[in-house]
């Protein structure tokens, strides 16, 4: 059986050799692979890196950019009956991450799935405090409800020749299309053993940034979620407080105290602004969205 990866890149250099030669590594127990990646419009060495590594390239301009539209033309380009989707800055952990993450579609056991998510060296405390949340140590396959998250994720070529991802939402492609997945009886899995290191570099301006995006697709997605401003305070008060135990019990906190408030208050922020936003964007608005400065 072929899986496909598809690898939505911009600037990617940093991690995608590794990435890349981590695929090679893997025990595939009868599946063959072949890897296509979707440029943005890198300016460092990533498609250098793509070349030596053989992956078929494909390209999309920058002011035709969606998440969900790079993802949809890697898809096309695609051979594969598995669509193995993996973000750029994302590296598995061992051998059998591919094998783990498809073998459940295979099987005919789910249609989606997603794998396990730990933050690497240099990730902020409290973001792989979120990981820790979202991606347990236990399996769920399948689970309930339609979360998924395409940094980590496989899905049948069928689903998404069915569905396709929503190329207009300005993030949580992958929870949209799950979500209408779900709806028609679709079943989705968390594969707790394909796990993969999750790299951000990020400024907090686009960590702020990337929680806002988020939060104005969820209107889309879960138009019942509100936050206001009461909320959010709340929120940030208590994640901080969570997260500085966390931080003490772990002998961090004096190196790691100053980075919390400012992650939290970055993340409640931007969701509370995202979850205010009008869903109509401009042209102007979509590329402060989908690109970093």
């Amino acid at each position: 059986m072929l899986v496909s990866i598809v690898i939505r890149t911009l600037n990617e250099a940093r991690h995608l050799d590794d990435l890349l030669t981590s695929v090679t590594q893997q025990d595939l127990d009868g599946f063959n692979v072949e890897t296509v990646l979707v440029d943005s419009g890198s300016t460092d060495e990533t498609l250098a890196i793509a070349e030596r590594h053989g992956c078929v390239i494909t390209h999309i301009a920058r002011e035709d950019f969606s998440f969900g539209r790079s993802l949809n033309l890697g898809c096309e380009a695609a051979r594969g009956d598995i669509l193995v989707m993996i973000s750029g800055h994302c590296v598995p952990t061992d051998r059998l991450w591919l094998q783990s993450l498809c073998e459940p579609i295979r099987k005919g056991v789910i249609d989606y799935a997603y794998g396990k998510q730990i933050g690497g060296n240099g990730s902020h405390f409290s973001e792989c405090r979120i990981f820790a949340k979202y991606f347990p140590d236990e399996s769920a396959v399948p689970q309930d409800g339609f979360y998924c998250n395409n940094a980590n994720s496989a899905l049948s070529r069928a689903a998404w020749e069915r569905y396709r991802f929503d190329e207009e939402v300005t993030g949580l492609e992958d929870m949209e299309l799950a979500q209408r997945l779900h709806r028609d009886g679709g079943r989705i899995g968390y594969v707790a053993e394909a796990c993969v290191y999750h790299y951000h570099a990020e400024t907090w301006k686009q960590v702020r940034r990337r929680f806002e995006r988020e939060a104005l697709a969820l209107q889309r997605i879960m138009p019942q979620v509100h936050v206001n401003e009461f909320d959010a305070a709340r929120y940030i008060v208590s994640s901080v407080w969570r997260d500085w135990r966390t931080a003490m019990r772990s002998g961090v906190w004096r190196q790691k105290a100053l980075e919390i408030v400012q992650y939290r208050f970055c993340q409640y922020t931007g969701s509370f602004r995202g979850n205010h936003r009008h869903r109509m964007l401009s042209r102007a608005q979509k590329e402060k969205y989908f690109y970093p400065d």
